[in-house]
């Protein structure tokens, strides 16, 4: 559905063996690992749904300054634009706020998954609303909008669901 260019495959190891002068931790400890591993990338999810968001911002404004309605343009009419750039502050905000603590050497695992489900809720919602702007030729593929909707749509699900991290939360 989206991220087109993201090739995204299966990779099997089968009688692999790692000398232990390569090993990331103790043998056994893997799992803990990997989980520690989505903590953070949780947060890094984040920022690459910031920008989508802000670019869909970008082009719901820009299409509105030029799109009129009654020779005016339907910036004038609609107020989506701004509950759209209250949302990218908040998320940039959230996602700012969990990497200094990363950088602080937190483990941020409720942090992480707070700042993941929040901005990527917020992401769907804000390519939605530039959908939304641009009405029947938001849906279509001459405009930008439409991919954006779709490519963030998978950031509620990797790195463990929203509906996951708001157990983890």
């Amino acid at each position: 559905m989206g991220l087109r260019l993201s090739n995204t495959t299966d990779l099997i190891f089968e009688n692999v063996r790692v000398p232990k002068s390569r090993m990331l931790g103790p043998e056994g400890s893997g799992f803990k690992l990997a989980l520690n591993a989505l903590n953070l990338s949780r947060a890094f999810v984040a920022t690459l749904a910031v920008g989508i968001m802000q670019r869909a911002l970008d082009e719901a404004v820009k299409y509105a300054k030029e799109r009129k309605q009654f020779n005016t343009p339907i910036i004038k009419f609609q107020m989506v634009q701004a509950d759209m750039a209250i949302k990218v502050e908040a998320s940039r905000c959230l996602v700012n706020n969990t990497m200094k603590l990363m950088d602080a050497g937190n483990l941020v695992q409720k942090e992480g998954s707070i700042t993941k489900t929040f901005v990527t809720d917020c992401a769907q919602e804000v390519t939605s609303n530039a959908v939304q702007v641009f009405g029947g030729y938001g849906y279509s593929r001459e405009y930008p909008v439409e991919k954006l909707m779709r490519d963030v749509k998978v950031f509620q699900i990797f790195e463990g669901t929203n509906q996951i991290q708001r157990m983890t939360i």
